[in-house]
């Protein structure tokens, strides 16, 4: 066999070259025994096209996987919940149960579940593959529905295909979104919170918590039911119909997909579907999570793979999505689980730790996925770095088109708490934002939704803590120097992060203008409250408050970079790193990034060797329409000055750099 081109890229790969070349081939395999080499992968992904519940324009069709049941019904609103032989499915065989009904049988909106018998047990389920589950209000019951409306939604954009070069996306939770004390809906986000992100530059949104899930607080990481879209937020109908506005607006929309794991839930979820530990899980010590309260699935069983291939596909088919950012990767990758894990290095990836079946799945994942959809988007959430993640299957990866920068985050808070202003390293910063493996993609970002959780601090936080609650109004209050300094870092840490990108860029809703409050969801703790899980937008459309120039610059900055076509991929070239002074400079195409994160002094007339040439600011994070100080002139033209040791085509450009701030200039035509 030739030797993988991840091998080849990498010199320190060749001893692990084996390893990377057996989950390689055993994809292959597993490919074939699950298509039969008669078919593709996305067309064998489409059990939720058989399994569930199904009108034809005779009859109602529903079938389930439940090998170990002995009897099956239907219970529900049509029969007052009681089983009974007119709604008893039939074994057809392969584990598999069938009942076809009368239409007058059921209606839309009719509420039902299985009733699950087994050799010394029963109880009630809800269906595996349903496709709309709800609540009720009283009870707090979940119960599947059935829904065939008499108008389902018609895409308009039916061929949207992402126009992400580079990715800029806007993490968001739909039932937080709105201002109110309570959970904002499908409708809600599309006619109010969708024109925000279009209008701060942003082409992506990731959509956190929609598969269904029965505790709230979870965030959307205890699913369920795989195949439902969270009924808190809405309809089905109004969730396309939020897609189909992002689409209109050229925006693409992935959503967070979880199969790193499942609730416990019998009742709601999987756990002891019919009535075995093991139809969807492991069983014995690797059942349980030892860290998340949940269930571990067993990727080494085809009928496990089918229901997860199946449900890639069935997001992209039936709701458009354009992608999934995949969660818990770093979970399903190492039989630890990744937890104590250091990772420090590449024996740490390849010394008998790795889940096999797992990579195996997340690499068929991938290729399911754009089989069906080409111009699909797929982005691992790992912390771990596992070479290859990110890189071309036939290249020997497993497939993701980006992975999340996730050590990012974790360095600007460690430098924030720990390390003193005047010691911030610039080269080290610069080096921490541009370490990425240079056959794989990476998703930059400042903070996500995991910062800004009740027990964490959002950056905003870190920097100005309590003078937030105090100071942020520009009539009354004044200011303060944690105030300034926080509002200075702020704009500079994601104006830096985000220009250093090789792939795309990452926020979390409200916090590109600080959002001042973290995020707790309602509990008994706090009184069931929803306070604080909400965004209060009009912190930043208040131009007396002070957020809006933390939002302004924002937009400023995502207009910045998608004015640079495929920007990421632009060279960074590092043209100035001076510890003593703690000034950065480096280049991007015709731009040229100046940071002087030293807190206390400014410097006149600096010199930095750049290509020679006129330079005019295009974003400063002194401005006053920044909230800076305005203490430069951005109208001025800067013009390099000879110097006959440079070499040819450098010449030295004289700057104004204020303490604590950053310049963007564009060298002009």
């Amino acid at each position: 066999m030739k030797t993988l081109n991840i091998v080849k890229n990498d010199s320190g790969l060749e001893r692990y070259a084996g390893a990377i070349e057996a989950r390689y081939d055993y994809a292959k395999r597993k490919e074939l025994e699950l298509t039969g080499g008669t078919q593709s992968l996305a067309d064998f992904a489409s059990g939720y096209l058989y399994f569930g519940l199904h009108k034809t324009p005779k009859e109602w069709i529903f079938r389930e996987y439940a090998p170990n049941a002995t009897e099956l019904y239907l219970i529900g609103d049509f029969n007052n919940w009681q089983q009974g032989p007119e709604y008893q499915l039939q074994n057809i065989g392969n584990g598999v149960w069938e009942i076809k009904l009368p239409l007058r049988a059921m209606r839309h909106g009719d509420l039902y579940k299985l009733m699950m018998h087994w050799k010394g047990g029963f109880g009630e389920r809800i269906p595996a593959w349903a496709t709309r589950v709800v609540q009720d209000d009283y009870t707090k019951i979940f119960s599947a529905q059935v829904w065939e409306p008499s108008k389902p939604y018609e895409f308009k954009y039916k061929k949207f295909k992402p126009n992400c070069a580079p990715l800029l996306i806007y993490e968001c939770h739909i039932g937080m979104a709105g201002e109110k004390e309570g959970i904002s809906t499908y409708s809600e986000f599309r006619e109010n919170v969708l024109p925000r992100i279009y209008k701060a530059g942003y082409n992506c949104i990731q959509i956190m918590a929609i598969q269904e899930h029965p505790y709230y607080g979870s965030f959307g990481y205890h699913v369920s039911n795989f195949f439902a879209a969270s009924s808190r937020f809405g309809t089905p109908e109004e969730l396309k119909e939020l897609i189909d506005a992002a689409h209109g607006l050229g925006i693409a929309v992935i959503m967070d997909i979880v199969h790193s794991h499942s609730v416990k839930n019998t009742k709601e979820g999987l756990g002891l579907f019919d009535g075995t530990p093991y139809l969807y899980f492991h069983d014995g010590a690797r059942r349980e999570h030892p860290a998340w309260d949940s269930l571990c699935f067993d990727y080494g069983k085809n009928s496990v793979m089918h229901f997860l291939l199946s449900n890639c596909k069935f997001w992209l088919d039936q709701y458009h999505f354009d992608g999934f950012r995949f969660d818990g990767v770093t979970s399903m990758l190492y039989y630890s689980h990744g937890l104590n894990e250091n990772f420090t290095s590449y024996d740490d990836y390849f010394n008998g730790n790795q889940d096999g079946d797992a990579i195996c799945y997340l690499t068929l994942a991938n290729k399911t996925i754009h089989e069906f959809n080409p111009n699909a988007i797929t982005i691992a959430e790992d912390m771990s770095g596992m070479p290859g993640l990110a890189a071309k299957i036939e290249d020997g990866g497993v497939g993701f088109d980006y992975r999340l920068a996730m050590g990012i985050p974790d360095f600007w808070i460690k430098t924030i708490k720990e390390v003193q202003d005047q010691d911030w390293r610039v080269g080290h910063i610069f080096w921490e934002l541009t370490n990425h493996r240079s056959d794989e993609h990476t998703i930059n970002y400042v903070e996500s939704h995991d910062q800004a959780l009740v027990g964490d601090k959002t950056i905003i936080f870190r920097l100005i803590d309590s003078d937030m609650y105090w100071h942020m109004s520009k009539i009354v209050g004044g200011t303060t120097y944690m105030l300034d300094r926080g509002l200075a870092l702020h704009k500079m840490i994601r104006l830096i992060t985000a220009s250093t990108i090789n792939g795309g860029y990452l926020n979390f809703m409200g916090n590109e203008f600080g959002h001042p409050e973290w995020i707790d969801f309602p509990r008994e703790g706090n009184g069931w409250s929803y306070k604080y899980a909400r965004r209060q937008w009009h912190l930043v459309d208040d131009h007396d408050l002070k957020y809006h120039w933390l939002g302004d610059f924002d937009r400023e900055l995502m207009e910045l970079i998608r004015d640079v076509k495929n920007f990421q991929a632009t060279p960074i070239v590092q043209l100035w790193d001076k510890q003593d002074d703690q000034v950065l400079a480096y280049q991007r195409k015709d731009l040229i990034f100046v940071f002087n994160f030293n807190p206390s002094q400014s410097f006149t007339d600096y010199g930095i060797i750049v290509p020679k040439g006129a330079y005019k600011a295009v974003l400063n994070t002194d401005s006053k329409e920044f909230g800076g100080f305005g203490q430069t002139d951005d109208s001025v033209v800067h013009f390099t000055q000879k110097d006959k040791s440079l070499d040819s085509g450098k010449e030295w450009l004289s700057l104004y750099l204020p303490a604590r701030s950053a310049v963007v200039l564009r060298k002009q035509k």
